[in-house]
């Protein structure tokens, strides 16, 4: 690990190779996961407000769990997440030839509300985790991701580049620039970081 201002950064988040493959994997990161996606404080107040919205580009079950359960829940460790359809894919999913894709980024894109869509699935598979005195950031390695793994390693597309409009978005452009610099020289020298 390295550490950029108050982010501490696991190395397989410069070390992996990772790009997206919505054909292959067809969007089960929506579909998949012990609860919801998590939401920050101002995503909840968002999404209350903008579901009136959202909910133009929502699958009819979604709209059900939305008002059974409300825009946003808490999961059984407390942290605030979307809902789910049963126990499954994110209320906010859409499905269009078979990929899962998501409703609030429809509305985004539509100029229609100025949440792209929550910061944890934007950065997904990168998770942020706040301590006291620092953020670690960290790769989480799902199985269905296997197809962005093999995308990546095929484009040799590093997942810290993969990411950087999400990266960017949390943590600033100073800080990615730093982050990109400390890529390679972790290439560069990697065998002596690892001893």
């Amino acid at each position: 690990m390295f550490q950029i201002d108050d982010t501490i950064v696991s190395f397989s988040v410069v070390e992996a190779n990772f790009a997206c493959d919505l054909r292959a994997c067809k969007g089960c990161c929506c579909r998949y996961g012990d609860s919801g996606a998590p939401l920050q404080p101002e995503e909840v107040i968002i999404l209350e407000k903008s579901f009136p919205v959202i909910m133009h580009y929502m699958r009819p079950e979604g709209i059900t769990a939305v008002h059974e359960k409300g825009t946003s829940v808490k999961d059984i460790e407390g942290d605030t997440v979307t809902p789910l359809i049963g126990n499954e894919e994110c209320a906010y999913t859409t499905l269009e030839d078979g990929v899962f894709r998501c409703a609030i980024e429809k509305a985004f894109n539509a100029r229609e509300i100025k949440l792209r869509k929550p910061v944890s699935c934007h950065l997904f598979p990168v998770r942020v985790k706040n301590f006291t005195d620092f953020r670690a950031v960290n790769y989480e390695e799902w199985p269905i991701c296997r197809p962005a793994v093999i995308a990546g390693n095929r484009d040799k597309t590093k997942l810290y580049m993969f990411l950087k409009e999400p990266l960017v978005r949390v943590f600033g452009r100073e800080w990615y620039k730093k982050l990109h610099v400390a890529a390679k020289e972790y290439e560069k020298n990697k065998w002596q970081w690892n001893r």
